[in-house]
C-alpha cells in the first residue's frame, strides 16, 4: 500500500465517532448509483475491508440505515444486495448535484432578503430557509443569493450594497465562511499529497485507488454540503474553496480508471456483474453548478 494510501485511511480511522453508515452512503453514491444502484453484501464488504473496518460493524451500520429507511435490503439465494431507497436517493441526488458540479454562478449584484413575518412556526421557516442556503442577518431577517425559496411566512425585500466591500462584509456576517473555509484548507492539506504522488507516477493499484476516491468524496462532502455556495465576488480573499474544487477533480479524474477497474471485475448486483457507468458519470466535476438546498448526510 502506497504511503499516502495509508496516511489517509489513518486520518480516517482518527474521527470519532467513525460514522461508518455515512460511508457507505459515500460508496453507493459515489461508485453504485452511476452502475445501476444495487450493489452485493459481498462486494461492500470487501471495500469496507479495505477501509479497515469490521464486517459486524458495517452490518450494524447497514441495519440501521434500512431501519431508518436509506436502504432497501432483500436476498437471493443466501446473498443480501442493497439499494438506496426513493426516500434515501432524493437527497442524495440533490447532495451529487453539489459535489460533482463546477462553481456557482457570477453574482448580480443585490441580496434576496426575507424578512419574516406571519408565520405560525417562524423556527420551522427559518430552518427550510436555512436548508435553502439562506444566511441569517438576525433572528427574522434572512438573506439569500437569488430567490431560493417560494411564498410563505416572509416578506421579500431587495438589497443592493454600495459597493462590493459592503456585500462581502454582509455574507461574512451572514453564513459561516471562516468555518467552511477551514474544512477546505484541511481538505487540501489532507490530499495534496496523494495529487503530488500521482502526478509523480505514484499510481495504486485498482482497490487502493478506489478507497482513496472514496475517501476523496467522503470529505470532500463534508465541507461542500455545509458550503453556501456564494459566488467569488462575495468570498474572502484567501477562500480555499476553490483549490478544495480544483484538488477534488484533479484526483477524482486520475483515479477514476483504476477504481472503475475494479468495479468492473470484482463488485457485483443480483444480475451479476455491475453495468458501466450511466453517461451522467463521465460530467463530474465538469457540469455548471445550479444551486440547490443544503444537505448534511
Amino acid at each position: 500500500m502506497a504511503a499516502y494510501v495509508q496516511s489517509l485511511l489513518d486520518q480516517f480511522h482518527q474521527r470519532t465517532p467513525l460514522r461508518v453508515g455515512s460511508l457507505v452512503v459515500t460508496v453507493f453514491g459515489d461508485a453504485v448509483v452511476p452502475r445501476g444502484g444495487v450493489l452485493s453484501l459481498e462486494s461492500l464488504l470487501a471495500v469496507t475491508r479495505a477501509f479497515r473496518i469490521g464486517d459486524g460493524v458495517v452490518r450494524t451500520a447497514l441495519s440501521r440505515l434500512v431501519a431508518d429507511g436509506w436502504f432497501a435490503r432483500w436476498k437471493v439465494g443466501r446473498n443480501s444486495f442493497y439499494r438506496l431507497t426513493p426516500a434515501g436517493a432524493a437527497p442524495f441526488a440533490r447532495a451529487t448535484e453539489r459535489i460533482y458540479a463546477g462553481r456557482p454562478p457570477a453574482w448580480r449584484g443585490s441580496f434576496d432578503l426575507l424578512l419574516l413575518d406571519g408565520a405560525d412556526d417562524r423556527a420551522g421557516v427559518r430552518a427550510e430557509l436555512a436548508a435553502a442556503g439562506y444566511g441569517t442577518l438576525a433572528p427574522d431577517l434572512m438573506v439569500g443569493i437569488g430567490e431560493r425559496a417560494g411564498e410563505g411566512g416572509f416578506l421579500r425585500l431587495a438589497g443592493a450594497p454600495d459597493d462590493l466591500a459592503t456585500a462581502r462584509r454582509l455574507a461574512a456576517r451572514a453564513w459561516p465562511l471562516d468555518a467552511v473555509g477551514a474544512r477546505y484548507a484541511r481538505f487540501v492539506s489532507a490530499f495534496a499529497p496523494a495529487a503530488e504522488a500521482l502526478e509523480a507516477g505514484r499510481h495504486p493499484d485498482d482497490l487502493d485507488a478506489l478507497v482513496v476516491r472514496l475517501l476523496l468524496i467522503h470529505e470532500f462532502r463534508r465541507a461542500v454540503l455545509k458550503d453556501p455556495l456564494l459566488p467569488a465576488a462575495l468570498l474572502p480573499e484567501d477562500w480555499a474553496g476553490e483549490a478544495a474544487r480544483d484538488l477534488c477533480g484533479r484526483l477524482y479524474r486520475s483515479l477514476a480508471p483504476a477504481a472503475e477497474r475494479w468495479l468492473d471485475r470484482h463488485a457485483r448486483s443480483d444480475a451479476g456483474a455491475l453495468p458501466p457507468p450511466s453517461p451522467a458519470f463521465a460530467a463530474r466535476f465538469a457540469a455548471p453548478l445550479r444551486v440547490t438546498e443544503n444537505l448534511a448526510i
